[in-house]
């Protein structure tokens, strides 16, 4: 029997919390968004509130849509409290594996006992996240994509335990956000990354190599195999210590050697250029500008 959802919780105000705060929020759902800080809470209102203006302009949604939308997302800084009358709770915090864990062990502790427990996870595994807790059977990924209110799909990962009813009701539940659902078995990177993420490292290589520069290789695969972003943009988007962050795990969980992050992507983590977040990765970011200009490191036409 599938369950019945009204009541959605999210943790994490970030750019993938706030987005999937949203989306539920557009579809009538009573949404709790819980984040440690305040701050982070009231910058994801005025986050949300922009997309939506955004929505109202381009004639997607009325004014009236989208106040009521606001009007059904409550802000928590108190876990137990966010949760506590909760059907399904998204996880969407920072990629990293112990801070999950601990999360997942508190939301077990709180969270009523018939609430699925989904994770917004791009890699990590589910199994492992629903090992921590007393009910792995209602433990489930669901990875939405950037930008959630745009982007259509909802990659449902099943652990080990995750039962059929559950899956049953995230795939129809995301079918219901007007989302396509494709169900993927819990392996290292799941699908998307297990495609993506090789992509991007070997564009990384190439670069690092001196195949190319920058600007030739995201032509290459935008003009030559219609990819809406070139890879190198892509993973300044995502965020290269996000990258760095699912490579490794890609590395480590299947252990073959073609997985291991390039020297490149990490010394650039390790020297702070994240991408867009941070202002500069492999293009330069100015508050404001769209246009892409390559970062001065790898300006020169023979750049090794």
């Amino acid at each position: 029997m599938q369950h019945s959802i009204t009541n959605v919780t999210v943790i994490g105000s970030g750019t993938m919390g706030n987005g999937i705060c949203h989306v539920f929020a557009q579809k009538g759902y009573n949404v709790s968004m819980m984040d440690i800080n305040q701050d982070a809470l009231d910058r994801a209102m005025a986050t949300i509130n922009k997309n939506m203006d955004r929505q109202v302009t381009k004639g997607l949604i009325t004014e009236e849509d989208k106040q009521q939308s606001i009007a059904r997302i409550t802000t928590y800084t108190d876990m137990a409290t966010a949760v506590q009358n909760a059907h399904l709770v998204v996880e969407a915090a920072t990629e990293n594996v112990e801070l999950k864990l601990n999360i997942f062990r508190d939301l077990d502790k709180h969270c009523p006992e018939g609430c699925i427990l989904a994770s917004n996870t791009s890699s990590i595994s589910i199994t492992k996240i629903a090992s921590v807790t007393n009910r792995p059977e209602k433990v489930i990924g669901m990875h939405f994509m950037n930008p959630v209110p745009v982007m259509k799909l909802i990659e449902v990962i099943n652990g080990y335990a995750t039962s059929e009813d559950v899956t049953k009701t995230i795939h129809s539940l995301s079918e219901n956000l007007g989302k396509v659902p494709c169900v993927a078995n819990d392996y290292p990177g799941f699908i998307a990354n297990r495609i993506l993420l090789p992509m991007i490292n070997e564009a990384i290589i190439a670069l690092q190599e001196g195949v190319a520069g920058v600007a030739e290789i995201d032509t290459i695969m935008k003009l030559g195999m219609a990819h809406p972003m070139g890879p190198l943009q892509l993973a300044d988007f995502i965020g290269l210590d996000t990258c760095l962050s699912i490579l490794n795990v890609l590395h480590s969980g299947i252990g073959n050697p073609k997985y291991a992050p390039s020297t490149l992507l990490v010394n650039m983590v390790q020297a702070g250029k994240l991408g867009a977040k941070s202002g500069e990765g492999f293009y330069k970011y100015t508050k404001g500008s769209k246009e892409l200009v390559v970062s001065a490191a790898f300006a020169t036409k023979e750049w090794k």
